[in-house]
């Protein structure tokens, strides 16, 4: 598939998912990106403000299988992976799939279930397999984690581990909408008359992952490859930071720059693509020291100012060499 191509097919997704998720276009290419990438997103806000109906509005746009687990205190890891039961009648052990295998799995609230089961994804997300009674079963592609949690409220959650944090392509929040969108909202609401928006599939499993095969062929110079160590090299220097982002940042980095350059429709990726997704790419991916916390300093501040720090590298002789 040509990148021409996938950015129109990007484009008709992102327009039909906004039909139901009103006036958050940057966020919602910033989950297409994820989902190019074959990567895990984490949605982080606070309630109300369309995570679930992201998760739910790509499955059903893209034509992929969709399965959503509410992650609470008594959540099993089997309930997630699935577990071999009894077959009386066979008089063996018979497998019984878990949520996991599917395509898009919603991980809801994924950090009110205790570690022990937050765990159970562990492999999926690295790996893209599953792990159980010895036997390695595979998960079909694409396989992507769509997590979400409250940041403001901590009674009874089990904050998720720097190895599963690492393991999200990006963190991401919505924010609250514009009154304007608000308002376009109420008027979609009363328009259609009822809660639930019918959307429909605009490309199926096979076209997406074709989609994901043209990313590859998107040119990253030396330049731009050097621009995202550098940035993943401050946050391990930064005066702010405890523990700095890990080369899976610098990846992040590379996946989701090439992504943001094939949505434009661009063979070839600039500085400022890698500008645009640096915050979301690396912020949950570093650690800061304990006294910032009194001084409402967040890690999205700390990388911003690395951002800020390192050099841009000039926007030349970042297209590929004409071929003869």
């Amino acid at each position: 598939m040509e990148l021409e191509e996938v950015a129109e097919r990007a484009s008709a997704v992102l327009d039909e998912v906004e039909r139901a998720v009103v006036g958050k276009r940057d966020r919602l290419e910033l989950v297409l990106a994820g989902l190019l990438a074959d990567g895990n997103v984490l949605l982080e806000d606070v309630p109300g403000l369309a995570k679930t109906l992201t998760a739910r509005s790509f499955a059903e746009v893209t034509g992929l299988r969709f399965a959503r687990v509410q992650f609470t205190p008594d959540l099993l890891p089997s309930d997630v992976t699935g577990s071999s039961i009894w077959n009386q009648r066979d008089a063996e052990f018979e497998f019984r799939a878990g949520p996991i295998f599917t395509n898009i799995l919603l991980a809801d609230e994924i950090n009110r279930a205790p570690p022990k089961t937050q765990a159970a994804l562990l492999e999926a997300m690295q790996e893209r397999q599953v792990s159980i009674d010895g036997e390695t079963r595979p998960l079909e592609p694409p396989f992507l984690v769509l997590a979400t949690q409250n940041p403001i409220e901590y009674e009874g959650t089990y904050p998720l581990p720097e190895a599963q944090l690492d393991r999200f392509l990006l963190r991401a929040g919505f924010g609250y909408p514009s009154a304007d969108a608000e308002w376009e909202m109420l008027a979609r609401r009363l328009e259609r008359r009822l809660d639930e928006v019918d959307l429909r599939p605009v490309i199926d499993r096979e076209t997406l992952l074709e989609m994901q095969h043209s990313i590859e062929t998107v040119h990253v110079a030396d330049s731009v490859r050097e621009y995202c160590v550098d940035l993943v090299v401050a946050t391990r220097t930064s005066p702010s930071v405890a523990v700095g982002a890990s080369p899976r940042g610098s990846l992040a980095l590379l996946k989701l720059a090439r992504c943001r350059a094939a949505l434009q429709g661009r063979d070839y990726t600039l500085p400022d693509d890698v500008k645009a997704i640096t915050v979301p790419a690396l912020a949950h991916r570093v650690v800061l020291r304990p006294e910032l916390w009194v001084q409402r300093i967040t890690e999205e501040d700390v990388v911003q100012e690395v951002l800020e720090s390192v050099p841009t590298p000039r926007a030349e002789d970042v297209r590929p060499a004409a071929r003869s």
